[in-house]
Parts: structure tokens; C-alpha cells; sequence
């Protein structure tokens, strides 16, 4: 599929559609035509379906802000079973907003022109396209495998991916459901860990809004974070090294969460393997440990 804009047009290959269920169709119609197209009339939903298909959609032209989100996400509320799909690739010629990637979780971005900061859950990997920059999932090279080698100054060492760059990056490792860990050595963005199953992420700086939201299983740690930390949890462990803002463990059905201040969820009693944990990951003394606090849910807890 071959399209040409003559201006930047947002949501394109957005396979949430801009979190349709939560608008309804008030930003944003799948079936209507996209708008500043140059001789063709194709809908939003025809470019997903296209790379659902396992097709590449082509784009001259600079596409805008949040291309491709939640790509190769077969997703429930439009009647799939929430897991990864293969996708076709996206093909840019031209330059990206901001946010190029949220959630994605498999297929690959080509882009000739520039990106630009803060992205998602992507990484820029040895191009198999010349005159294109090329970016791959995060989750997606995890689960995977790299079939090509990251770009310097990001490597994959010992079992983990180092994302040493300094570009910030919302929803690193979503849906990540692999034992490979993930280390930012630096900030992250919102959202990181969201709707984990498994690995470890570990954010040697802080992070933004919704740390290890909707958390299924594995373990993320963070230094400072913002509102909404652990919300909707589930499982896994979201520890905090730092201070958290308001609402931490909202909504929490299950997991833990490790932190020294205070969270809406139930506290209970830290145990040696808790202490041990700490210890070894953040690099403190027992006694430091032992100033945590471990949150679980509580069955009673309905609202904010």
C-alpha cells in the first residue's frame, strides 16, 4: 500500500485507533478517510489491516505523532486475543512526531528522515533498507531473538538489553512475556512495564506516569516515578527506589509493591527473601532495606 501526504497527519497505523474505547469515534473513526492524502482515499482501518495482512504500508511524506502504536497487537476489544501477531513493516519517507511506536510489540518501523524524542517501546537496529533508519519493538527483539545487531551505543550483553542512549522511551518492554531482562541506564518515560508477564526491567533513573500499570507478572524497579504507580497490577513485583506521587497501587489486584512511602493498596509484612532482594538489586544495606514497605491488594478496594 503506497500513500503520499501533504501534511503530517497523527494516529497513522495506530492500531488502537487512539484507545478508541475510550472516545468512541469522537477523535477518531477506523473507517473514515484519512484526511491530506494526495490521490488516493484509504481509511485508517485500511492500513491496519494492511499490515495485518502481513503487508508493508508506504508513507512519502511526514507522517505525525504516534505512528504505529500498539502495532502487531492483535487486541480483545476489537475481537482478538490480546497476544503479539506478525505484522507487515511501515515504511516512511519523510520525518515522525513524537511518539512513534507506543506499545508495539512486533514489526518494523523504516524511516528516512528524522524521529522525534520521546518514542515507545522501539529500538534502532542495523538497517536492512539503505537510506533508512530502522526500528524494531523492544518486546518484540526479546521474544525473537535479535535478527539484527542493535545501534551503538545500545547492546545486548549477558542476557540483557542495555539501552544506554539517553532518549527517553514510554511503555519500554509492554507486554513483555520473556525472561531476558531490560536495563536503562538513564530516565524513562510513562507507562513503562505495562501489561508485563514476565522479564525484569530495571530503570536506573526515574520514570513518568503509570509505572508497571496493568502489571501481569516479572518485576520492575524505578528511582522516582509519578501518579498512578502499580495501578491495576496484577501480578509481578513494581519496586520503587525513590518517591512515587499519588495514587500508587490504585486499583491493585495482585503482585506487590516494594516502597518506602506510603500507597493506596494494603500494606503487609516485608520477609527475608524481600530484604535480600532489595539488597541486591538497589545496592543498599539491611538496614535500608528493612525502611520498605511491601503493598498487596485488597479486596475491598474499588475506587481511587
Amino acid at each position: 500500500m503506497y500513500l503520499e501526504f501533504s501534511r503530517p497527519v497523527d494516529c497513522l497505523c495506530d492500531f488502537t485507533y487512539d484507545f478508541y474505547w475510550q472516545h468512541m469515534g469522537s477523535r477518531l473513526v477506523p473507517s473514515s478517510v484519512i484526511p491530506h492524502q494526495i490521490d488516493t482515499s484509504y481509511t485508517y482501518s485500511d492500513l491496519v489491516e494492511c499490515l495485518k495482512r502481513g503487508e508493508d504500508v508506504h508513507i512519502k511524506g511526514n507522517a505525525g505523532r504516534r505512528l504505529g502504536s500498539s502495532l502487531g497487537v492483535d487486541l480483545k476489544f476489537f475481537g482478538g486475543r490480546g497476544e503479539p501477531q506478525e505484522v507487515g513493516s511501515i515504511i516512511i519517507d519523510g520525518d515522525i512526531d513524537t511518539r512513534m511506536g507506543i506499545s508495539m510489540v512486533s514489526g518494523a518501523i523504516y524511516v528516512k528522515g528524522t524521529v522525534r524524542w520521546p518514542a515507545g517501546n522501539i529500538i534502532e537496529v542495523e538497517s536492512d533498507l539503505a537510506g533508512y533508519h530502522k526500528y524494531r519493538s523492544i518486546t518484540g527483539i526479546l521474544r525473537e531473538g535479535f535478527k539484527e545487531a542493535p545501534v551503538p551505543p545500545n547492546i545486548m550483553t549477558g542476557g540483557c538489553l542495555l539501552l544506554k542512549d539517553g532518549l527517553i522511551r514510554d511503555t519500554v518492554a509492554a507486554r513483555l512475556d520473556s525472561d531476558i531482562g531490560v536495563t536503562v541506564e538513564g530516565d524513562a518515560g510513562m507507562s513503562t512495564g505495562i501489561l508485563m508477564r514476565r522479564g525484569t526491567v530495571h530503570v536506573h533513573g526515574d520514570a513518568g506516569m503509570n509505572s508497571g500499570v496493568l502489571l501481569r507478572g516479572g518485576m520492575l524497579v524505578v528511582g522516582d516515578t509519578e501518579e498512578f504507580a502499580g495501578a491495576y497490577m496484577r501480578g509481578g513485583t513494581l519496586i520503587i527506589a525513590g518517591k512515587a506521587k499519588g495514587y500508587a497501587g490504585a486499583n491493585m489486584r495482585g503482585g506487590a509493591i516494594l516502597y518506602k512511602g506510603n500507597a493506596i493498596a494494603k500494606p503487609v509484612s516485608l520477609d527475608g527473601s524481600d530484604i535480600r532482594m532489595l539488597v541486591k538489586l538497589l545496592g543498599i544495606s539491611q538496614s535500608e532495606a528493612m525502611m520498605f514497605k511491601k503493598y498487596s491488594s485488597s479486596k475491598d478496594l474499588t475506587s481511587v
